[in-house]
């Protein structure tokens, strides 16, 4: 990227970014998630490191954020309230480590204060000799907002600092208190379904919701919100009175302040990244939401000493977890052939880090999605990624078109087989490629065949299965069972041990669980939870090939359209050789023997992350407990289990519908009984 180009992708950058920054914190409303704006202000920030010449002084990146709101009277901060730069890992963090050093007398003892990165509205509070006097938001950093009336609302803020042997002093003079005011997320999960049961629109997120009522011009409504303010800083006229932030958090708690007391001293950056790969996945436990952590050099003295640099301190930085979502850009989309002949689209991508992996490529699910969301080659978009769920586009950036966009036009013929495409008119526009012997749908059988969720036979991944079709040793999936260690080591990719490994982890399959083998045999509509269905009524299947419509139907949650896609199936004259090849192999799945079990007739849904499980394998032993495991709540669903992390969504659901929720915790005793 040459100047000139640069030029104009840090305006159109800083448009933007301005644009998100307006909406969040002047509006309280969100256009973007907070990760992919970080996403955005961290390529902003590179491109201004890699041309320092176009850097200017109202660039977002020299700035906070926000700007007061009119209604509440502006008052200018002691000291600027600082926001701080981001980190990403640990080679950034050491880097940060080597400029302060530079600034630093070389016998400086460094240690690092390491806490919890609150996501709330950041505000002031002022005590003078001991009494609340006042609350300021943190505004533009330099003039907030005063909103002391709505602030002595929060019962975890003290209107009097306690009177506590050896912190005496701060109860003289003037003493500032900073701090997050949060709502947390059972609490906001809660006021989310209480306007859901009154038809209104659900709040966006607990760190809006938190700014907006704060910023109410009528103290009794925020009265009615739980909100919560957590200190995390402590400031003196005399600065020599607060000597280290390790001090100032044990102060600010004993003179009756929340602080996190998961905050913790460190003595370098390995422990500190230690520190953070520990609550990486425990900080979805925290009441409030957070993306990171703070580090901070802990002597006040020398913190002090490191001043400013633009907008940040040069003694913090605030290190973020790898966000679920981010920016890139779409080199190109192309359609890729699933194994019952969808033609899904799918953009590649200049790769991005989400959620700790590299991802290149995410689906566009179809041609109506695609020109609904309007997604072209060349955008940039947001690419979004939760868990284990596949990478997928959530919107593109159009305020950063310059032009060269693409709009993209589906095929009319296959790309593997150059088949005519079919299209099939639904809800959404699908096109499917007819020819059952497409060598994408071949490959793509045989991998869902030996999926976790059906046969499970480790090896059998994406490589190794088109290695296997290359070379002419499967044409379908019965051809597996056939296969023996020595036709594998005629291939790169296998060596004596790997070879046998494959070719046991295959023989072990033999006899699978029934509903696990229908599963596997990839017929259209049916899912884990109806083949499981369909496994407890016909108990074989020998007895499921010969259902009618009719029988099918009778079985709760299968309609009509599943139940002639079933039929179809076991109908299909290629399907049943493939069975009569199973069967002369010596393939056959288990009989089901008893239906019944201790959960036998209750239904669960599970949302949010398990602690000691996937959501998969929760829903596994729901069903082998004779349990009906459902991925939405419905009107009879018996029970909710409420993880960590969870959205409103079916918090809503089963507030309207009565559902019962319960915590993992009481989940593992059900499975117990």
């Amino acid at each position: 990227m040459n100047e000139q180009d640069a030029k104009i992708r840090v305006e159109r950058l800083r448009e933007l970014i301005n644009d998100y920054r307006y909406h969040y914190h002047v509006l309280n409303e969100s256009i973007m998630s907070e990760a992919a704006a970080d996403s955005l202000k961290h390529e902003l920030t590179q491109l201004e490191t890699d041309y320092p010449e176009l850097i200017t002084a109202d660039s977002p990146s020299q700035r906070v954020a926000g700007e007061p709101l009119p209604g509440f009277k502006q008052v200018v901060h002691s000291s600027r309230m600082l926001s701080l730069n981001d980190v990403f890992d640990e080679t950034e963090i050491a880097a940060w480590r080597e400029r302060i050093g530079k600034l630093l007398p070389k016998d400086a003892a460094i240690e690092y204060f390491t806490d919890i990165k609150m996501d709330g509205l950041a505000c002031a509070l002022i005590y003078q000799d001991g009494a609340l006097v006042s609350g300021i938001t943190r505004g533009d950093g330099y003039v907030g907002e005063d909103v002391t009336a709505n602030i002595r609302t929060i019962e975890s803020l003290p209107l009097r600092l306690r009177d506590v042997k050896n912190y005496d002093t701060f109860l003289h003079g003037r003493t500032e208190v900073r701090g997050e005011i949060l709502m947390y997320k059972a609490d906001f999960n809660k006021l989310n379904a209480q306007k859901a049961l009154m038809g209104k629109p659900l709040f966006a997120n607990p760190r809006n919701t938190a700014a907006g009522t704060i910023r109410q011009l009528d103290p009794k409504l925020v009265a009615s919100r739980p909100l919560h303010f957590r200190a995390y800083d402590l400031i003196r006229d005399d600065s020599r009175e607060v000597s280290t932030y390790d001090f100032a958090y044990q102060a600010m708690h004993a003179l009756g302040f929340l602080t996190n007391r998961e905050a913790k001293v460190l003595k370098d950056v390995k422990s500190v990244m230690q520190y953070a790969n520990s609550w990486e996945k425990k900080r979805l436990k925290l009441p409030f939401n957070t993306d990171g952590l703070v580090i901070k050099v802990n002597d006040r003295e020398l913190y002090s000493r490191l001043g400013v640099a633009g907008k940040a301190p040069r003694g913090a930085v605030a290190l973020k977890y790898q966000a679920e979502q981010a920016t890139t850009k779409v080199k190109n989309i192309f359609v890729s052939i699933g194994r019952t002949g969808a033609a899904t689209p799918v953009a590649m991508l200049e790769p991005v880090v989400i959620a700790g992996s590299t991802v290149q490529m995410a689906t566009l699910h179809n041609e109506s999605e695609v020109a609904r969301k309007d997604i072209r080659v060349g955008d940039t978009v947001i690419v979004h990624k939760a868990g284990d769920i596949i990478p997928e586009v959530v919107e593109p950036l159009t305020k950063l078109r310059d032009g060269h966009e693409k709009v993209f036009v589906m095929p009319t013929h296959c790309p593997e087989c150059n088949t005519k495409l079919v299209k099939y008119k639904t809800e959404d526009v699908i096109w499917r490629c007819p020819n059952n012997a497409c060598p994408s749908r071949a490959w793509k059988r045989i991998e869902h065949f030996a999926s976790k969720a059906a046969l499970d036979i480790e090896g059998l991944g994406e490589k190794n299965v088109i290695a296997l079709i290359n070379a002419g040793l499967v044409k379908d999936i019965a051809d597996i069972f056939m296969l023996k260690a020595n036709d594998l080591l005629k291939l790169e990719r296998f060596a004596d041990v790997s070879a046998n490994k494959l070719v046991k982890s295959i023989q072990n399959k033999k006899n699978p669980q029934l509903n696990r083998f229908i599963y596997g045999l990839g017929i259209r509509h049916i899912g884990i939870q109806t083949a499981t269905d369909i496994a407890n009524s016909f108990r074989s299947l020998e007895t499921a090939s010969a259902a009618t419509i009719d029988s099918l139907e009778a079985i709760e949650g299968v309609g009509g359209i599943v139940a002639e896609s079933i039929v179809e199936w076991f109908n299909e004259p290629r399907n049943q050789k493939l069975l009569a090849k199973f069967k002369q192999l010596g393939v056959w799945p288990e009989a089901v023997k008893t239906v019944g079990g201790p959960l036998s007739g209750q239904r669960f849904a599970i949302t949010g992350s398990l602690e000691n499980m996937s959501r998969e394998q929760g829903a596994e032993r729901i069903r082998a407990l004779g349990g009906t495991f459902q991925s939405a709540v419905g009107k009879d669903t018996d029970y909710l289990v409420v993880g960590a992390n969870v959205g409103a969504s079916k918090l809503t659901k089963a507030t309207k519908f009565g559902t019962k929720q319960i915590t993992e915790t009481e989940l593992l005793k059900l499975l117990k009984s």
